[in-house]
């Protein structure tokens, strides 16, 4: 029997700007209507750590984020010209003497020239630590910028907690990781990068790397700053090669906005008081001596910031079809303390919730999510999505559209990469590659779609307004990163301000 085949391109989702403005590409809306919430905002404080000739960079390139820049790119729809912060985002970034901190020369140098790379990478992180750390006052900037020589930048070193054993365990789960990831049709690296995203890492585990290790390190303090990591290369670069200057203010400034406090856009579309959550799974080395996986949820709502909750630890055998799982408890329990923390912040518990998961749900899961949702909440849909080799051509020029939904069967899958109409180009270079999703349960995958497609616009790290993944799993991956670098005994930073 042949299956009934079904494709609708979805409308792309609405932002909300300034003013109760609405669009989908935030560079065009922002210059019209400003930022979500700008009103009240005049001037946004930047600390700077860093190397002596970095940060006097620094100091030279940032104030190209209040004037105006022109977008050299070649294609216009795509590329806008950066208008000045004050105008996109109704603030000015401002660069006080008083919040910037140089390292001391001898001492950087004497770091970069120690010949043990252990000893290396500790003294440089201690290094730049207290510098940072000195910004914690009681008079502080609203986000630090931390200028990272090439060399920092790119350290990385075999995690020195694994015993021969545990990171024999390691490496033999990264070789399935691979040969999962291997196991998709003709996998591009484009595709490989997407697997690796909706995934846990070994690798994650098996090395440190210092940019890893300074982020985490940082929201460990007590009420910490969030802080923007940045290369050389971001200030030194010529207008004509690469980013243009203009489009890096746009997404440097879209960056430091958000993580200095303030929204840039919200989804206008989603409905109101749901609690979406994505549940993930991370390698951790716990104190006692044995690498467990760590569960951890992360929640979006428009009526509050996004926020990160560790759950349980679980043994690696622990799994089934190579896959990490809750138990009945495990999964009752990380539902409720999402639901406690949501109900903190928004004042009330909400009306739906709903679960992504990038694997399929075991009868555990189900049972424990579903048992502590419905006696809260009266609706609760528990859908899942991945990876696939499926994929669709369209007849003529065009790749399929982003928001385009297929169904073939009983099977969805749906497009939030693709050609762009607002652009009129599709910023890819192979063909693209669709999510698969579905539900445990019955519900409406129309609906869950075009919540999934909205949820891919709320990366705040760009002002490209668009992404491959929804913010419940893009932010999985970031939160698991700095876990591997805490003790078992100590929770993420709950603020998705710190993860970007």
């Amino acid at each position: 029997m042949i299956p009934t085949i079904k494709i609708e391109c979805l409308p792309e989702p609405q932002l909300l700007f300034g003013d109760g403005q609405t669009g989908v590409e935030p560079r065009s809306v922002l210059v019209k209507a400003g930022a979500m919430d700008s009103a009240a905002i005049k001037d946004i404080r930047i600390g700077l750590v860093g190397a002596p000739e970095d940060v006097a960079l620094a100091k030279r390139w940032l104030p190209k984020l209040n004037g105006v820049a022109i977008a050299r790119e070649k294609s216009a729809h795509r590329y806008r010209n950066w208008p000045g912060a004050e105008k996109a985002f109704g603030a000015k970034f401002i660069v006080e003497d008083r919040f910037v901190r140089p390292l001391d020369s001898e001492r950087l140098a004497l770091a970069f020239n120690q010949s043990s790379i252990a000893t290396k990478f500790e003294e440089l992180l201690d290094l730049f630590d207290a510098r940072i750390q000195s910004l914690f006052g009681d008079v502080r900037p609203d986000c630090i910028i931390v200028c990272l020589p090439d060399e920092a930048a790119d350290l990385r070193m075999s995690n020195p907690k694994l015993s021969a054993q545990e990171r024999e365990a390691l490496e033999r789960l990264q070789r399935e990781e691979e040969q999962d990831q291997l196991s998709l049709f003709q996998p591009t690296p484009e595709e490989l990068k997407a697997a690796e995203d909706l995934r846990t890492q070994a690798e994650d585990l098996l090395f440190r790397s210092f940019y890893r290790a300074l982020k985490a390190r940082v929201m460990t303090h007590q009420n910490p700053v969030p802080v923007q990591i940045m290369r050389r290369d971001t200030f030194i670069r010529p207008d004509n090669e690469g980013q243009s200057t203009a489009t890096r203010a746009w997404n440097l400034a879209t960056s430091l906005f958000y993580k200095a406090g303030h929204e840039p856009w919200r989804p206008a579309s989603l409905p109101a008081n749901t609690c979406f959550i994505g549940i993930s799974f991370h390698h951790l080395k716990r104190r006692e001596g044995d690498v467990v996986y760590a569960s951890v949820a992360q929640a979006f709502s428009n009526e509050i910031e996004p926020f990160a909750l560790k759950g349980a630890t679980l043994p690696h055998e622990q799994r089934r079809n190579r896959q990490p799982y809750l138990n009945q408890t495990q999964a009752a329990v990380l539902m409720n303390d999402v639901l406690d923390k949501y109900e903190a912040q928004a004042g009330v518990k909400p009306a739906r919730v709903v679960v992504h998961k990038t694997s399929l749900y075991e009868p555990e899961e189900e049972d424990g999510f579903r048992g502590a949702a419905e006696s809260r909440v009266p609706v609760c849909d528990l859908v899942w999505m991945r990876s696939t080799a499926f994929r669709l051509i369209r007849k003529g020029m065009q790749e399929p559209w982003r928001g385009t939904m297929c169904t073939v069967g009983d099977e969805t899958y749906l497009f939030t990469s693709g050609y762009v109409p607002w652009w009129d180009e599709y910023p890819g270079p192979h063909i693209p590659a669709p999510l698969q999703i579905g539900s445990c349960g019955v519900t409406d995958m129309h609906q869950r779609a075009r919540e999934i497609l909205a949820l891919t616009k709320m990366n705040w790290n760009s002002s490209e307004g668009i992404g491959r993944h929804p913010i419940t799993v893009s932010f999985a991956r970031k939160v698991g990163m700095l876990m591997t670098e805490l003790s078992d005994n100590q929770a993420p930073n709950p603020s998705y301000r710190f993860y970007m």
